[in-house]
């Protein structure tokens, strides 16, 4: 024993600097220039991070790929309208429209909302455009005109004019409200602003909101609705996400302090994990990013990730400089002994990110790449940077100390702490199999649980914003006031050119019209051939019994000859079916769309076809099915990559399971949780669980590789796990309560997907972090059978301590030890 303390190198002298491998040797041989490289970048990339945008696009949220979309996609110019739009409702609060007031206010805004950048002039709807128009019938025929007449002065007799031609324009349930006390302004937005840059949500967002202060009062109050101002309201809600930013560094710091009590090393690892994050948003910009809502949170994650890395090496290097090494030398064989582990869990958090590229959305693509970027960037400053700057400033005496406690205290004679002692316990046959049967009942109940997951939204309104907030109060107002929400789903009927208005396929059209109107969730529809019921009971002196769709192709074709383009293109190639919905609901999306489809079936002929699907809730189900389709196929691909990536680092089957079954229960138990939250899988939320299995792989890729490496070097498994938690395990209950605690936080955020992914990242946090030091020993009973015959006091008494404990703790060495 004596020797093996002589052995140890407690200076540098004493080290061969030439041990250990190319990479070791290239990097800490040239620390020096390792710091300098390091430096440079960031100052480089934190000067490109101010040039990082926070914006969205609606292209991006939605399967551009998908059938659905490309219909919509190949007939967007003739169906304007149908896709990014906002609902801008002007109410009068002391009466209904009828007044030159309001009347006043309402075009005074209608006019400035026109000026927009991003509004698409020519389809933009309120009662004041002159493509508002109204039809009667009279003695000499048909008669019609603008809603509001060029001759209209706000005298009495021009606002009873107006109200006739409101009650004649069937606009009553579309710009204006069945209550008649509130009109809709319908403003269509492009992409791009004339200038040709992306539309700024953000700042059509205030402009909005600059709009509704200058002209609400207390006559007038106005609600606004629609993608573009739902993405404002969440970029502006997720400024707030770095004051949660601030408040998880400062739990993850004092945390890590009251384990360290060391001022300098505590820093460090939060220095690097912070580099990290600079890194990755300095990237961004350099190759075409923005941050949008969905992948604002990432660079949290990102810090969270390197703070577990980083937490690990600043352990291994204390509990060296403990054993008595010289700070640089202790920095060398951490690094020795834990950058194979690191790097492979890196991978598997890179891979996790990555798998979610199969998911045809770009905006869920672009955060694959964005998280992606980030792991990439931890394997420099957390891997690499860390350990060279703790060989510099190494770590105080007293943390050092502190970090061999227990084994100092088992050395001495003392019993192991009684939460060890607890741990233990599942490496031995009674508990292994508690614990395997327990996670077996819960596996089983949370898949049960789990197959009543839905997809899509749960709720009315906005589900990313909470239920009281500003735009779900004006969704519901939309809703209360109209009969319907501002749900739209579009049905396009393909015909050959100059043949909509034929009798045969108008009929097929006023079949599904009809059918669609019995649906639970459809509140209203429009289409050529109701107008064409509708305009034969008007030319028959409005009697009832005339509202059906007569077999006259002459009537037809003047019927359709002054009916609104929005119902037919201009080559009448193409008919538009409008459902409209009282919410975007994954149940009622989901039986609109199995309707219409079994509808096509039917009665899509060489001529005719029944395409889905435009507007916002058509567009939305393309995405749910997307999503349903991706769910399954992301998990199989995420655990198909670690559980490769396991057993190359392993070279073991068994130790494999040990290390993916806890992960595997963790993802059935988080889907059960969304299950009892409410929370359906959707473009926010979908990314969460291939998350959760990419960070927690982790807790058990620490705590296995060491526990593997004493089993190989003839440990007993209660030995062998007890080693590991006093290197890894440690840290891995210290990271993962301390990160649950951080994003734990974001329950209180003003933007509901943002607390959601919080209490979902943190239950992930807990329970792989309680798989790893739990049911991980109890599977490893089981599964690697031989350890459990071994003589652990016979090991224990052959085995030079403590040297040989700081040497048995380095299960895949990059190069072997030089003593």
């Amino acid at each position: 024993m004596n020797s093996a303390r002589q052995a140890i190198p407690s200076s540098q002298d004493a080290f061969d600097p030439r041990s250990g491998s190319l990479v070791e040797r290239a990097l800490f041989n040239h620390r020096h220039w390792v710091l300098l490289l390091c430096l440079l970048t960031t100052v480089l990339l934190g000067w490109q991070s101010t040039r990082l945008e926070l914006n969205a696009s609606f292209e991006k949220m939605i399967p551009t790929g998908h059938p659905y979309i490309a219909n919509y996609l190949a007939n967007q110019k003739e169906l304007s309208g149908l896709g990014n739009a906002l609902r801008i409702a002007v109410a009068h609060r002391n009466g209904d429209i009828y007044d030159a007031d309001y009347l006043r206010t309402l075009q005074a805004l209608s006019d400035q909302i026109y000026l927009l950048p991003g509004v698409d002039r020519a389809y933009m709807k309120s009662l004041w455009t002159p493509a508002t128009r109204w039809v009667s019938v009279t003695e000499e025929g048909l008669d019609g005109g603008p809603v509001i007449p060029d001759e209209y002065d706000g005298s009495p007799a021009s606002l009873g004019d107006l109200r006739r031609n409101v009650q004649l324009s069937n606009e009553i349930g579309q710009l204006v409200a069945f209550d008649q006390r509130s009109s809709i302004i319908y403003v269509p937005l492009l992409s791009r602003t004339p200038d040709g840059k992306p539309l700024d949500y953000k700042a059509l967002s205030d402009q909005l909101e600059a709009l509704r202060a200058k002209f609400q009062s207390d006559s007038v109050d106005i609600h606004i609705t629609g993608f573009a101002k739902k993405v404002g309201d969440l970029i502006e809600g997720l400024e707030q996400i770095l004051l949660f930013f601030a408040v998880a560094i400062l739990i993850t710091t004092v945390v890590l302090y009251g384990y360290t009590r060391c001022v300098r090393s505590t820093l460090l690892v939060v220095l690097c994990s912070l580099v990290a994050v600079v890194w990755q948003l300095g990237l961004l910009p350099l190759l075409g990013y923005q941050l949008d809502p969905y992948s604002v949170l990432v660079p949290f994650l990102v810090f969270a990730i390197g703070m577990s890395h980083g937490a690990q090496k600043m352990n291994g290097i204390m509990q060296d400089i403990g054993r008595g090494m010289h700070r640089v030398v202790a920095a060398r064989f951490t690094f020795r002994r834990l950058f194979l582990a690191g790097l492979t869990a890196l991978l598997c958090d890179a891979v996790g990110f990555a798998v979610l590229m199969i998911i045809q959305i770009q905006v869920i693509q672009d955060l694959a790449i964005i998280a992606s970027i980030g792991v990439a960037v931890l394997i420099f400053t957390n891997l690499i940077l860390l350990p060279v700057l703790l060989s510099y400033v190494g770590v105080s005496p007293r943390a050092a100390e502190l970090s061999l406690k227990s084994e100092r205290a088992e050395q001495g004679g003392q019993a192991r702490h009684l939460f060890w002692r607890f741990l233990d316990l599942f490496t031995r046959k009674p508990w292994a199999a508690i614990c395997v049967g327990v996670s077996l009942v819960m596996a089983v109940l949370g898949f049960m649980v789990s197959l009543h997951l839905a997809i899509g939204d749960l709720d009315a309104g906005a589900p990313e914003l909470r239920a009281d907030s500003r735009y779900n109060q004006d969704d519901a107002f939309m809703t209360r006031s109209y009969g319907a929400s501002s749900d739209l789903f579009a049905i396009m009927v393909r015909t050959p050119d100059s043949a909509c208005a034929r009798y045969d396929i108008l009929h097929k059209v006023d079949e599904l019209d009809w059918q669609l109107r019995s649906l639970p969730g459809v509140d209203s529809t429009n289409s050529l051939a109701l107008l064409n019921r509708r305009m034969l009971v008007g030319l028959s002196e409005g009697s009832p019994k005339w509202y059906e769709l007569q077999n006259n192709q002459a009537m037809l074709n003047m019927i359709t000859a002054s009916a609104p383009r929005g119902l037919y293109n201009e080559s009448c190639s193409l008919l538009t079916l409008y459902v409209y919905l009282t919410d975007h609901k994954a149940e009622t999306l989901t039986r609109l769309v199995e309707h219409v489809e079994a509808f096509a079936a039917v009665n899509d002929t060489d001529e005719v076809k029944f395409q889905l699907a435009a507007g916002n809730a058509g567009i939305e189900a393309a995405t749910n099915i997307v999503v349903k389709e991706a769910n399954r196929e992301m998990l199989f691909w995420v655990y198909g990559a670690v559980i490769l990536l396991c057993l190359i680092t392993f070279r073991s089957w068994r130790a494999t399971l040990c290390a993916v079954i806890p992960l595997m229960l963790t993802s059935i138990l988080c889907e059960a949780l969304m299950v009892w939250l409410g929370i359906g899988v959707k473009v926010a939320t979908l990314p969460v669980i291939a998350l959760g299995v990419g960070i927690g792989v982790d807790y058990a890729l620490y705590v296995m590789s060491i526990l593997l490496g004493h089993l190989r070097q003839g440990a007993s498994l209660s030995e062998a796990y007890y080693r590991a938690l006093l290197s890894t395990g440690k840290v891995v209950m210290l990271t993962g309560v301390t990160l649950a605690i951080g994003v734990g936080t974001w329950i209180f955020s003003p933007i509901k997907f943002q607390a959601d992914m919080g209490v979902l990242l943190a239950f992930m946090f807990v329970w792989n972090m309680v798989g790893a030091l739990v049911l991980l020993p109890a599977l490893a009973y089981f599964l690697l059978p031989a350890t459990r015959r071994r003589d652990a006091a016979a090991e224990d008494a052959a085995a030079p301590a403590p040297w040989r404990e700081a040497r048995t703790d380095r299960p895949l060495l990059l190069d072997s030890v030089n003593s």
